[in-house]
């Protein structure tokens, strides 16, 4: 459940801190008090949009912390999933007694930070783990209802229908389909483009390019026009080391002179037995060194000057081509690799097109076949579906004052498409004896309001989201169609957690939390709005003002005949079908 909201510099807001009930809150106030605002609030910190312009005049940024607690196991896993594991014990885990905190910041520049658990996280990452915590009903869903997708959407989503491998199966269908009018229409510049591969491929083949042999090339060169100064410096360590035979001694010489010399007074002073033996691995290991040496300079130096003359002129040939090549297709020798593979096999697929036609062609009457057997099958499960829906959505309506109403999901075959080869149509009838007719057409805002209600209330039953939002679920109801709506709400809350904004004392009435969202004008002539939970008396006045604008005794008298009413209030299980 969400345990607490911590709202900093959101519009209007200062700040405020507003703890929930785990049964149904509800929160009222005047128009334009900032209730919007606290929505707005809550979309933020479950990674919805967000924009500069909800910071607060005058600050640098604007926070909403949201607490949860006793949040069901899919959201622990989708936590595990993305490495921000609730560092509760597992002992706590057990008992239902970790907590999560999602956070949002907002600057004044449009820029916003997430987080999770207090690590940092992208909104995307949020709206993911937030998926499974809040369900939130504002007035653009009712709306969304009457759009002929979204009503088929419901049918799958409560039926829990998977289009995966239909779509999976449509959209190979369709990239089968472009591929062949693809060829189709290139069928007239086939001749034309057979000849342009063929001379592309004469063109490169005879270079015999291998991976990463510019690379190679490249290298050698440049060892090859250094090399005098790597002769040079090879050479002299070589001198170094075997000496000039006739006017320098080289290093193993004189490390050999060192070994007899030491070899000699060895008997008179017995550590030097000792320093010759170093003296001897020093001499071996030079005329190792030596020995390499030579190796190196007759393998890097050659043996004479037109040798490497004949070495530098092939490479810098070599490159010269790499060269051509680049200029003339703007590829490396690897990507002209790669490419040339590429030109091979689009060669190929031109000469044997009308057989690759054939062969998609073939394909694609499979797959055509394929997406209407798996569209069949999801027209079968979602006229079942929608059968039970519609019957589960009527009882609702009885219950929330439309009695005799007629819900059905007009189902037709349509065109095949990513979703299927249904159309549906929400058709109702509000009056007995007429026949069902589009919902957009002639709901009221009222009927459309208890028709997403009682829908919210159907899927409850088949998902376990701990939090359900309803922000002005009472548009357009008032009298006791008003009142039904409230003890529906109740009933919700004693499975899950409600908040509710409204206008209506039948419905405020009912709340176990009742919050009222005020605006006010403090120091510095700045608005404000303050959120704070009324209770006893001020409840009851509270109600007043929603009932009359007034707190006069009539008023007063209504609003506690309300609450007395609330407290007996009775509601009943959702019907079986």
């Amino acid at each position: 459940m969400l345990k607490e909201l911590y709202i900093e510099n959101l519009a209007i807001i200062e700040k405020a801190v507003i703890g929930f009930d785990k049964s149904l809150n509800v929160f009222s106030g005047e128009t334009g008090a900032g209730k919007s605002i606290l929505i707005g609030g809550i979309n933020a910190v479950l990674g919805g949009r967000v924009s500069k312009d909800i910071v607060r005049a005058g600050a640098n940024k604007a926070t909403v912390t949201a607490l949860f607690d006793n949040f069901p196991d899919n959201v622990r896993e989708k936590l595990t999933e993305y490495g921000y594991a609730s560092d509760a014990s597992e002992a706590s885990k057990a008992s239902d007694d970790c907590e999560l905190i999602l956070t949002r910041e907002i600057s004044d520049t449009g820029s916003s930070t997430a987080r999770v658990n207090g690590k940092t996280a992208t909104a995307a990452v949020l709206k993911e783990i937030s998926a499974g915590l809040i369900d939130i009903h504002g007035q653009h869903h009712t709306r969304m209802i009457i759009s002929r997708d979204a009503q088929l959407e419901l049918i799958d989503s409560y039926g829990k229908i998977s289009l995966n491998e239909y779509k999976d199966t449509f959209r190979e269908f369709s990239r089968v389909s472009k591929q062949i009018n693809t060829f189709q229409k290139e069928e007239g510049l086939k001749n034309e483009k057979i000849e342009i591969l063929n001379a592309k491929i004469a063109d490169v083949e005879p270079y015999k390019l291998r991976f990463g042999e510019e690379e190679e090339v490249s290298l050698e060169l440049e060892r090859l026009r250094n090399i005098q100064t790597v002769s040079e410096t090879l050479n002299g360590a070589y001198v170094k080391l075997s000496g000039d035979s006739e006017s320098e001694t080289g290093a193993v010489d004189l490390l050999n002179l060192c070994k007899l010399g030491l070899s000699d007074v060895a008997r008179f002073i017995p550590v030097c037995k000792t320093l010759k033996e170093r003296v001897d691995a020093a001499h071996i290991e030079l005329s190792d060194i030596k020995h390499e040496l030579s190796v190196v300079i007759s393998d890097n130096c050659g043996t004479g000057g037109a040798e490497i003359r004949d070495k530098l002129s092939a490479y810098e040939e070599r490159m010269s081509d790499f060269l051509r090549l680049r200029r003339k297709y703007g590829l490396s020798v690897d990507e002209l690799i790669e490419a040339t593979a590429a030109w091979r096999e689009e060669l190929e697929a031109l000469q044997n097109g009308d057989d690759f036609i054939q062969k998609l062609t073939d394909e694609k009457k499979q797959l055509g076949d394929k997406v209407k057997r798996l569209g069949g099958e999801l027209s079968i499960k979602r006229n079942r579906t929608a059968k039970k829906l519609s019957e589960l959505i009527c009882k609702e309506l009885e219950y929330l004052d439309m009695p005799g109403t007629r819900l059905v999901f007009n189902l037709t075959g349509d065109k095949v498409t990513i979703t299927g080869m249904d159309s549906a149509e929400l058709l109702i009838s509000v009056n007995k004896g007429e026949a069902p007719k589009p919902l957009s057409k002639i709901a009221s805002g009222g009927e459309l309001s208890r028709i997403m209600l009682a829908i919210k209330v159907v899927f409850a039953e088949s998902d376990d989201v701990p939090v359900m939002i309803f922000d002005e679920v009472d548009a357009g109801i008032s009298g006791r169609a008003a009142y039904k709506v409230g003890l529906k709400l109740a009933e919700l809350s004693k499975e899950r957690q409600v908040l509710c904004v409204t206008h209506l004392a039948q419905i405020a009435s009912m709340a176990d939390n009742h919050l009222l969202i005020e605006k006010s004008v403090g120091a510095g002539e700045r608005t404000f709005t303050s959120v704070k939970k009324v209770t006893g008396e001020q409840r009851k006045v509270e109600l007043a003002r929603i009932i009359s604008g007034d707190e006069d005794e009539i008023s007063l008298a209504n609003a506690e005949r309300l609450l007395e009413k609330a407290k007996s209030r009775t509601v009943r299980s959702q019907p079986e079908i």
